[in-house]
């Protein structure tokens, strides 16, 4: 066995080996399956340490379940269509899909994306990651977009799915339409202003705004029917400042009274609530702000300024005008568009809507049947759902994407869509797959659908790799071989609004049903300024590939194994410097116990019947720990589970197990036979389930040592392979660890008069006077060949009573010691 371990050639061997061999390949006929909705991370540009962390957690539950005996199915996906991948291409390759042509364009978002996703596998297999790569996707390719369609067609036959024009938030700087849960509110200091207009009487009425370039955009000019202040102008008409039209003043219990001066302009559109006067009292819609976020021909005196720029002018323009009647700074929440992070407008499109807002209650309930992990993270959920105001818009004017399956009429717009056995299709390319009745003129939809509208089906693609076809995803299924719900969906926080959500909109949709059966939260990783790392912040100083260049994998596993589910963490030297003392302790400890063990059957060889008691007490300590590691796995606790085992390996396998047999293992001549054999087997046995309770966090050393100590003898090709239900057999001996208890007193307590003393441990003692109970004389005495050689006691004497407490003496060139144990 190698003096060190060669962590770079031994990880590369077994990354590739791994694979090569199947050891983590599904068994698509085994009843109780753990199946994994793996999160398909974004193909646009370079993993962080945060998918590091996230996803080696996830693997660690998966080894763990593996190891338990259930069948695993553990698919990877990447998620590489929609606007971070059109973003990714533009800046990598500086091309756009004006300078192309949308054509070319997508195909090169295809080209683009999948040396990416190479680099990527590459990263998870170097981290250890036991995915299936025979069950990968993307979420751009023809399986996908079949699936993505038929979802579509499926749900649109339902009246689920609709299409209407109507105020959409939007992102002028990537010029689509967004959703709710894309949304950021962010605090921003901004001038309030108080704007006179004129009535028909040619007195005056003011208005407080923050968005004075919407004046050519007011319909409206509203109070509070409780307001005695304007009463009087209900009915009248108003003139708009600077723009000359003319608007309506009404009355709506909306307005809130003490707000500004109580009297608020509508626009089309301002904010939400516009939107909600504009559709209750039927107001005309008056467009200013373009699709490139300038001011539109109709506002003649700001257009073609950016809205930041436009508002500046038109305020220099009203109070030039004599048109201000006050100022002030405020701080307001304004909604951001998260990957921009410029503000939304509200601007009126025709889109595609999937209808959630009927179905809240419903959406609560089945959260309330799904197990969150941790139990906290729901509070999120059940917040979004309460506050959700609009239904889910998927359509997105962009061009790499699902493309939505339909077509129109060009006269009366009628949608047409195909039958599910032409999908997939690309209407910007192809001719409507069906009959087409006479007469009639078909254009194709030219939009794709919302990167989420595709991942929220990341069940029906897990379940298509699964079941190897496309057909019959959305049957319902029954009895112990139905997929769905799956077993578990492991994310993060922040896309519980997102993935989490959509996800089981969809499957309850389509089946009515939960998509998994537990969701398992993770938490992200800080950056210095204690914001979370991601790709769009460009805030990572630690690239993984250069940990891996540093650290063993196994070194950054435990790191992230240490940390606990769902809570935010920041990243540690420290404790990667804990994990390379754990790597290098067991594989120390290994090569001594390969020293004395090579004969040995770790499984079927355990004898203990002739065993005073310190090979009773380990078995039975290891069986503990094992029970206990076990229930927090059960629970997703493996920061415990690992604590727990470091716990065991450091003192009782380590520090107290392996002295106490080295005399029997150095001078075998000295003890029964018997003894010498059961102490064998019994230390082969307890470190291959060592190697095993370790294995889930650290893959790589753990196989290696398996691989250089027990596949021959136990026949198992990997330890990631072999099974706790049947190693791990209980072992109870409560009488043999009472007995150790004392023994390990004793010897802690001549460890520390030597100590105390600048003696080392090799130094004999004459004579040993332990103090103590007859009991406790009584479990010493049946240990005493083991513990004399162990700290060299030349004679060992019992007494009930000490004048003294515990002391090292010495006369002449002996050593005298008496150990009170009261």
């Amino acid at each position: 066995m190698e003096k060190y371990f060669d962590r770079m050639q031994v990880e590369e061997q077994l990354r590739v080996w791994w694979q090569e061999q199947g050891i983590y390949a599904t068994d698509i006929a085994a009843p109780g399956l753990y199946s994994v909705d793996t999160p398909p991370p974004t193909v646009s540009g370079k993993l962080h340490i945060g998918h590091v962390f996230s996803y080696t957690q996830t693997d660690v539950l998966v080894r763990f379940n593996r190891m338990a005996g259930r069948p695993v199915f553990y698919p990877m996906g990447f998620d590489d269509n929609g606007l971070p991948t059109e973003r990714f291409v533009e800046l990598n390759r500086g091309v756009t899909p004006q300078s192309v042509g949308p054509n070319e364009f997508r195909r090169i978002c295809i080209e683009a994306v999948a040396g990416v996703e190479e680099d990527f596998r590459m990263l998870w297999s170097r981290l250890g990651l036991s995915v299936d790569w025979n069950m990968s996707y993307s979420t751009i390719d023809a399986r996908t977009q079949k699936i993505s369609q038929e979802s579509f067609v499926r749900l649109f036959e339902k009246g689920l799915i609709y299409r209407k024009e109507d105020p959409a938030l939007y992102c002028t700087a990537y010029q689509t339409s967004v959703s709710q849960a894309d949304l950021e509110d962010v605090e921003k200091e901004t001038l309030f202003t108080d704007i006179a207009f004129q009535t028909e009487t040619e007195s005056e009425v003011v208005i407080s705004t923050t968005r004075p370039e919407l004046l050519y955009s007011c319909v409206a000019l509203l109070f509070h029917p409780d307001d005695t202040r304007y009463r009087h102008l209900l009915g009248q008409n108003v003139q708009v400042p600077l723009a000359g039209h003319w608007v309506p003043v009404i009355a709506d219990d909306k307005v809130q009274i003490d707000k500004g001066t109580g009297l608020v302009m509508c626009c089309t559109f301002g904010d939400k609530t516009d939107i909600e006067w504009y559709k209750r009292h039927k107001f005309p819609y008056r467009q200013t702000i373009g699709f490139d976020g300038r001011m539109m021909p109709t506002a003649t005196l700001i257009a073609g300024l950016k809205v930041p720029e436009a508002r500046k002018k038109i305020l220099a323009i009203l109070e030039e005008a004599g048109c201000v009647r006050g100022q002030k700074t405020i701080t307001h929440s304004v909604s951001i568009y998260e990957r921009s992070k410029r503000e939304v407008e509200y601007l009126m499109l025709s889109q595609w809507f999937v209808k959630i807002l009927p179905f809240k209650e419903t959406l609560l309930k089945l959260a309330d049947e799904l197990v969150w992990n941790p139990s906290f993270m729901k509070a999120r959920f059940v917040d979004w759902v309460s506050n959700l105001q609009w239904d889910w818009c998927i359509s997105r004017q962009r061009y790499s994407g699902v493309p939505f399956p339909v077509w129109y009429d060009k006269n009366t717009g009628k949608p047409y869509v195909p039958d599910i056995s032409a999908l997939p299709v690309d209407p910007r390319e192809d001719a409507f797959p069906g009959e087409v009745p006479a007469g009639v003129e078909l254009v194709p939809d030219t939009e794709v659908m919302d990167t989420w509208n595709t991942s929220s089906l990341t069940p029906y693609i897990c379940k298509s790799l699964f079941k190897g076809t496309t057909e019959g995803l959305f049957d319902d299924e029954s009895g112990s071989m139905a997929f769905l719900p799956m077993a578990v969906r492991p994310q993060a926080h922040d896309i519980i609004r997102t993935w989490a959500f959509y996800t089981m909109v969809k499957t309850y949709l389509h089946n009515g049903c939960l998509p998994w059966k537990e969701i398992v939260i993770s938490g992200h990783v800080l950056s210095r300024d204690g914001g979370k790392i991601s790709k769009s912040k460009g805030n990572n100083p630690l690239e993984p590939e250069n940990l891996l260049a540093t650290y063993p994998a196994d070194v950054i596993r435990y790191w992230t194994t240490a940390g606990t589910l769902g809570q935010d963490v920041a990243f540690s030297e420290n404790t990667l410097k804990i994990g390379g003392k754990l790597l290098n302790k067991l594989w120390n400890a290994a090569k001594f116990v390969t020293e004395h063990t090579q004969d040995v059957d770790p499984v079927n060889g355990v004898n203990v019947a002739i065993d005073g008691s310190l090979n009773q007490w380990i078995l039975h300590r290891v069986t503990e720990v094992f029970s206990a590691y076990a229930q927090y796995f059960e629970r997703n606790e493996f920061s415990l589970a690992l604590g727990a085992v470091e716990q065991f390996f450091w003192s009782d396998y380590c520090d107290n197990y392996l002295e106490y047999v080295k005399p029997i293992l150095f001078k075998p001549e000295s003890y029964d036979v018997a003894l010498v054999a059961s102490t064998k087997s019994v230390l082969a046995h307890v470190t291959l389930r060592v190697l095993q309770l370790f294995a889930p966090c650290m893959p790589f050393v753990t196989e290696h040592l398996y691989q250089h100590m027990f596949a021959e003898r136990i026949g198992v090709a990997s330890l990631h392979k072999t099974r706790f239900v049947g190693i791990q057999e209980r072992f109870e001996y409560p009488d043999a660890v009472a007995r150790v208890l004392v023994f390990a007193r004793v010897v802690d307590a001549v460890r520390k008069l030597k100590s105390e003393k600048n003696l080392s441990l090799k130094v004999p003692l004459s004579s040993c006077v332990v103090v103590c109970t007859q009991e406790e004389a009584v479990a010493l005495k049946q240990l005493e060949t083991v513990l004399c050689p162990m700290m060299n006691i030349d004679a060992l004497e019992y007494a009930t009573i000490s004048s003294a407490g515990s002391q090292l003496t010495q006369s002449g060139e002996t050593w005298h010691a008496t150990i009170v144990l009261q």
